[in-house]
């Protein structure tokens, strides 16, 4: 496997590197000590930086099975119910875990939006289009990559919705 160096730590050539490697899109890798169930409150307070900027990547599913990639800040929860109504859709929930590493060719809790295995349509809170830069899944579990929202906004062509609740 191709690797860079990063301050002495290997960089993973993943598909959502090679991906914005092929793009030319400038990120920084973020590397944290991954914690199992420990999301994004673990890796923002390892990486100092404000949770609402660390991004969720979560598969999710309508009625009929069709995938989807929700992103969401690390300090909000989606609203299924908003989702569904933004879709005309009955009913959005999570993809279980096996079949969201199934779609996305990533194991959850590295699951990128970049470069997944089969293409699914992207909707992204829409407050973070507002951030001038986002910390975000690089396709490994405690491997973030730094990249102005701008850039992640061009690559995934987002739906961006306003179906953000407050964490609980």
């Amino acid at each position: 496997m191709l690797l860079l160096k990063f301050m002495n730590t290997p960089i993973p050539m993943t598909t959502a590197i090679r991906l914005l490697k092929e793009k030319k899109i400038n990120f920084e890798p973020a590397f944290y000590e991954y914690e199992e169930k420990g999301g994004t409150a673990v890796s923002s307070r390892e990486l100092g930086v404000a949770e609402n900027i660390v991004i969720k990547t979560l598969i999710m599913e309508d009625e009929n099975k069709k995938p989807m990639i929700v992103l969401m800040h690390g300090d909000r929860q989606v609203s299924t119910k908003n989702l569904a109504r933004e879709l005309n859709v009955k009913t959005i929930k999570p993809c279980e875990p096996e079949i969201a590493n199934r779609h996305s060719g990533y194991v959850v809790g590295g699951t990128s939006p970049f470069a997944t295995k089969k293409a699914m349509p992207v909707i992204m809170q829409k407050s973070i289009a507002d951030l001038e830069y986002i910390y975000i899944n690089g396709g490994k579990k405690g491997f973030l990559i730094k990249l102005k929202t701008a850039d992640a906004i061009q690559i995934l062509s987002p739906k961006l919705f306003d179906i953000a609740t407050e964490s609980v």
